[in-house]
């Protein structure tokens, strides 16, 4: 079982910990349990709840009438506002709720609304990265396990796949891209997600995808002789350095570029070779993406 204590409730649920003892002793909102040592806790059941009566709260109904709500009626009117336009505190509220039950029918609902009316590139920067944001913080208190951070992963990853799948492509877009990820990196997510921006931008793009080894990126390279080789490094790849890394992979392009970004590009104090390109963080990656499709003008 996992247990809280009144500071994860509150940034779990954006509610001031006074706030929440108030609710406690006057209308029995949560009732938190107590160790031997008479140390306060709360529960997983405790913490949906909470977060059911926050997203009540914020639609506009007093914490009197929530209070006396059933359990079931109060899902029951949750469930009615994935069918409207939610505000953006609404939205990860209620996708944080969907991922705690693990609610794909309405976790996709309100999710591809949203990417319906707004697209994926917005919806990726005012609600998947908050979400993932705010998952952070519910990860680290241990109330979200591997189950509920495969059932995100998954349903975004479907999402990004279906935009990409829907873009047209040609035989001759321009420039050329190979994306992968090296050896023990897991950003798949943002991988997908940069796949999606150069073909929308008109770009070529071949993704090798996950723990691709040295070896078969040079493979590939030789093969396809892209225009650029695109990855994102957190990690030492390959169990040497990045630097090394670097420099090896640079010196096997010809006259193809790699790019790069990832937090090996903001850590390490490396010589750069003349043909890499560093990129620091997601606002100059899509800069540099969209210069390229302005350079072909």
């Amino acid at each position: 079982m996992v247990i809280y204590t009144i500071k994860d409730m509150e940034n779990l649920s954006g509610v001031k910990a006074h706030t929440i003892r108030i609710w406690e002793k006057r209308y029995n909102i949560v009732e938190p349990k107590r160790t031997k040592t008479n140390i306060r806790y709360y529960t997983d059941e405790d913490l949906r709840h909470l977060l059911n009566v926050c997203f009540l709260y914020r639609k506009g109904y007093k914490i009197s009438k929530i209070a006396m709500m059933e359990e079931k009626e109060i899902k029951e009117k949750i469930s009615e506002y994935s069918n409207l336009d939610l505000t953006f505190e609404d939205e990860l509220d209620a996708l944080l709720l969907f991922i705690l039950e693990l609610d794909s029918y309405n976790f996709n609902k309100v999710l591809g609304k949203h990417i319906h009316q707004q697209g994926l590139v917005h919806t990726m920067e005012t609600v998947i990265y908050p979400l993932l944001e705010k998952l952070n913080m519910a990860w680290l208190t241990g109330s979200f396990q591997e189950v509920h951070e495969s059932f995100v992963t998954q349903i975004i990853k479907s999402k990004i796949h279906h935009a990409i799948e829907n873009l047209d492509e040609r035989a001759d877009s321009k420039p050329s891209f190979i994306i992968y990820l090296p050896k023990g990196e897991k950003q798949e997510l943002s991988l997908l997600y940069l796949h999606f921006l150069l073909k929308r931008n008109g770009c070529k793009v071949i993704n090798l995808g996950l723990e691709v080894g040295f070896s078969d990126l040079k493979l590939a390279i030789e093969a396809a002789k892209p225009d650029f080789i695109f990855s994102i490094i957190n990690e030492d790849p390959d169990m040497m350095s990045f630097e090394a890394y670097l420099h090896d992979l640079c010196e096997q392009l010809g006259d193809s570029v790699f790019a790069v970004t990832g937090y090996q590009t903001v850590a390490q104090q490396v010589i750069w070779p003349h043909n890499s390109k560093r990129l620091l963080n997601l606002g100059e990656t899509i800069q540099f993406i969209e210069s390229l499709n302005e350079a072909k003008v």
